[in-house]
Order: C-alpha cells, then sequence, then structure tokens
C-alpha cells in the first residue's frame, strides 16, 4: 500500500512539470522578404556590413533642436501615452494576481463563537450558553497545478502584458511622429503666411500703381478690377492661413500637454533642421521588430496559452486546505497544553461529463485563429505602410527639383509679362495670369518641401521608430 501511495505521488510529481498548451512557433511573415523595387523606388539593396535590425533613437532621427525639446516634454506630459503607461502598470499587476495563484495563500484567522441552547436540547447541569475561542493559521482551497492549468493562464496573463507594453511604445512612437508632423506642418503655414503677406504687399502695390494709372486715363477700369481682385484674393488667404496657423499651434499644444513657449515654435519650414535620412536597405525582417506587430504576437503566444488552460480543464483538479492552531472555550486558555488542533482536507474534482468544457477548447482554438490572422494583417500592413513611404522617398526629390524648375520658370514669365504690360505690349490680363502661376507654384513648392520631411518622419514611424 505504502509503495502504491508513493507511485502515485511520484506520478503526481511528474505532471506538475508538465503543460499542456501547444508549443509556440513563430508564423512565417506572409509579406516578401525585400522591399518592393522599380521605377519609383530607390536603390535599397543592403550594403556591406549593414545590420540585420534598424536602432532607431528618436533623438539622432530628429536633429532641430527646437523640436527635440517639444518632443521631451510631450513624452512627459501627454495624456494619451500616460493613459498607456498606466494600461501598462495594470497590465503588470493583473500578472502578479494571476502569478500568485500558483503558490498557496496563507491565512491567520481567529474566531469567537457564543450559542445558548434551549434547555431542553442540553443534558442537566451542562450550561445553556457556550462560548469557543480559535486561532488557526492555515492554507485554504489552494489548487496543486499537476497539468498545467493555472501556470497556462499565467503565461498568458504575461503575454497580455507584454503586449500592453509594445501598445506603449507604439504610442509613443505614433506621439513622437504626430508631434513632428504637427510641428513640420505648423512650419509650413507659417511660410505660406509669409509668403501671402508679402503677395499681398506686392499685389496692394500693383492695384495702386493701376489706380493712378486709371485715374490719368492710362488704364481701363477693366484692369483696376482684375487688379483687384488679385488683393482680395490675398486678403482672404492671409486670413486662412493665420487661422490655420494658430490652429497648429492648438494641435501641437494638445499633442505636447501644456502650452509650447514662443521661443520654441518654428520661423518658418526653411528654419527647421530636417530630420535624418533613414537607410532602408535591410530585410523586411525588421517590420517583425514593430512595436504594434510584436504586440499582435504577444497576443497570439496568450491565445496558444489559452488552448493550454482549455486542455487543463479535462483532468483532475486537486486542491488542498489544511490548518493547524488552538481552541479552548476560554480566551485565557487559547495556548495552554492539550488545546492545539489541526485539519488536513485534500480534494479532487474529476470531469465526467460537461459539454462547457468542449466549447471551452474549441472557442480557444478559434480565437487563437483570429489572432494569428490579426498579426499576420499587422505584418502585411506594416509592409505596405513602408512600401508607401519608400515610394514616397524615391520620388519626392525628382518632385523638388520639378517643383524649383517651374517656380523658376513662372517668376521669369512673371517679369516678362510686367515689362510687356508696363510697355503697353500687352495687356493686364497676361500679368494677371503669371501672378497666378507664380503664387500657385510658390505654394506648391512650399508644399512639396513639407512632403520631403514629413516622409522622413513617416520612415521612422513606419520601421518600428525607437526609444
Amino acid at each position: 500500500m505504502i509503495r502504491k501511495m508513493y507511485l502515485i505521488m511520484g506520478v503526481f510529481i511528474c505532471l506538475v512539470g508538465c503543460s499542456l498548451a501547444p508549443k509556440y512557433t513563430q508564423p512565417q511573415a506572409p509579406v516578401p522578404a525585400g522591399w518592393p523595387t522599380g521605377e519609383a523606388y530607390k536603390e535599397t539593396k543592403a550594403a556591406a556590413g549593414t545590420q540585420a535590425t534598424l536602432v532607431l533613437k528618436w533623438q539622432e532621427i530628429f536633429t532641430d533642436a527646437k523640436l527635440q525639446q517639444i518632443i521631451g516634454t510631450a513624452l512627459n506630459n501627454n495624456r494619451d501615452l500616460r493613459l498607456a503607461a498606466l494600461n501598462v502598470e495594470r497590465a503588470r499587476a493583473l500578472y502578479g494576481i494571476q502569478r500568485a495563484e500558483l503558490f498557496p495563500a496563507v491565512n491567520a484567522v481567529g474566531t469567537e463563537s457564543k450559542q445558548r441552547s434551549s434547555s431542553d436540547l442540553v443534558r442537566p447541569g451542562e450550561p445553556r450558553t457556550t462560548e469557543q475561542y480559535s486561532v488557526n493559521l492555515g492554507i485554504t482551497s489552494w489548487e496543486i497545478d499537476f497539468f498545467g492549468r493555472i501556470r497556462s493562464l499565467k503565461d498568458a496573463a504575461l503575454q497580455e502584458y507584454l503586449a500592453t507594453e509594445q501598445g506603449r511604445l507604439s504610442a509613443q512612437t505614433s506621439l513622437i511622429s504626430a508631434v513632428a508632423n504637427t510641428y513640420l506642418s505648423l512650419a509650413a503655414d507659417l511660410e505660406i503666411l509669409k509668403l501671402v503677406k508679402s503677395t499681398l504687399d506686392i499685389q496692394q502695390a500693383s492695384y495702386d500703381l493701376i489706380k493712378r494709372r486709371y485715374e490719368v486715363g492710362l488704364a481701363s477700369e477693366l484692369d483696376l478690377r482684375r487688379a483687384q481682385t488679385q488683393v482680395d484674393t490675398a486678403r482672404g488667404d492671409v486670413a486662412r492661413y493665420t487661422q490655420l496657423a494658430a490652429q497648429g499651434e492648438n494641435g501641437l499644444n494638445l499633442l505636447v500637454g501644456s502650452p509650447i513657449p514662443k521661443d520654441f515654435l518654428p520661423v518658418d519650414l526653411s528654419s527647421v533642421s530636417p530630420p535624418k535620412d533613414i537607410y532602408p536597405g535591410i530585410s523586411s525582417e525588421v517590420l517583425l521588430r514593430r512595436p504594434d506587430v510584436l504586440q499582435a504576437e504577444n497576443l497570439l503566444k496568450a491565445a496558444n496559452a489559452n488552448i493550454g488552460a482549455a486542455r487543463a480543464a479535462f483532468f483532475p483538479r486537486i486542491s488542498l486546505t489544511g490548518t493547524i492552531g488552538t481552541a479552548s472555550n476560554e480566551l485565557s486558555g487559547l495556548f495552554k497544553a492539550g488545546t492545539g488542533t489541526w485539519s488536513f482536507t485534500p480534494q479532487i474534482i474529476m470531469p465526467i461529463f460537461d459539454a462547457r468544457t468542449w466549447s471551452a477548447l474549441d472557442a480557444s482554438k478559434v480565437a487563437r485563429e483570429i489572432v494569428l490572422t490579426q498579426y499576420e494583417k499587422a505584418i502585411q500592413t506594416a509592409f505596405r505602410e513602408v512600401a508607401d513611404a519608400l515610394a514616397v522617398r524615391g520620388t519626392i526629390d525628382k518632385q523638388v527639383s520639378a517643383q524649383e524648375s517651374l517656380v523658376n520658370a513662372v517668376s521669369e514669365t512673371h517679369r516678362l509679362a510686367g515689362a510687356r504690360y508696363t510697355k503697353g505690349i500687352d495687356s493686364y490680363l497676361s500679368v494677371l495670369d503669371a501672378q497666378r502661376s507664380l503664387y500657385g507654384a510658390q505654394q506648391s513648392m512650399i508644399a512639396v518641401r513639407l512632403a520631403r520631411l514629413t516622409n522622413l518622419v513617416t520612415l521612422y514611424k513606419v520601421l518600428g521608430g525607437g526609444e
């Protein structure tokens, strides 16, 4: 009999180390190993000695001193990022709760009871009122995790905690990118505002000149009204870009979480130090290091662990309750000789028929397939985002060059049209058309330069960002 007991205990001890969760293997990335190639893309082959992963630090990417100060303030004050950090702390605490289920909880319990019985129910000479005092130290309903159910739940809680941490990192990268893009957009709006104010001064001077010519009969009323339309258009643009600049500053203040000193705001786009260009000549496997992809993988591991917990529900659950203490009918007699007590109550629950366990197992398997699909989609979305950013990177310099050439050509056209009008060779309509073309080309030039800078910010974000 004793040998059988030792054999059973040995089997249970061996089972303590087992786990019914499926072995996790990282799914194959459903994207090509290399980035897209073609006319829209620059050469992205890895150079000799290029590391397989990128280590991006925002302090090294964003070289503008004012922008660095603003990003640093945002990381400390932004409420969304603060919420993400608090979610991480909550997930860590929940993991600690689940992990503690592996260990017995030891409690000390003191009780006092008084009871008065009916005189018909007590023996002659016995008191009707009885008292009892007890102090016990013990373990209550500690489940011995022979089949890994609690460990699987603990592993799932750990992966959910890690997923929350990756979510915080993803939120931080998004915040840094949003601050940089808003800062650059504000700089572009301020530069366009300078342009429209300068254009308004030029248009006003042109209008005053034509008005004097009209008053002496050297210009027609049609020319005067055409000149007035340009002045009114420029005045409206001044009001519009003044509004956009104010809204951009408000948006930046919201992202930062506090008002930004005027000294930290950009003057114009030309004064902003451009972000560092990120060389993407590496394998697309770098996407597996993106926080949102790692978050999806952590959730996949958690779903994998939940299958182990669902499988363990088919096996017996063994729990233990044991106490040791003292009891007496008098409080002063609690710790006298002969008052010691103890109890030992093991319990085993063997599932015979419970249809819920089969449904729970099926649900956990389907949940894993759902999370696997989400993980693969996260990788595919990341690949598309990088490919789009690389397409911009491969063509933006050509756009800038073409726009610069266009601005120069339209500027010369405007000069010639003005000279021809002054000499009476051509009508003011040619000057008007040249002014509109130059004005639009100059604004487009600022927009293209902004696109080049924001593309560098986008590359930082889609390649995973960094601390």
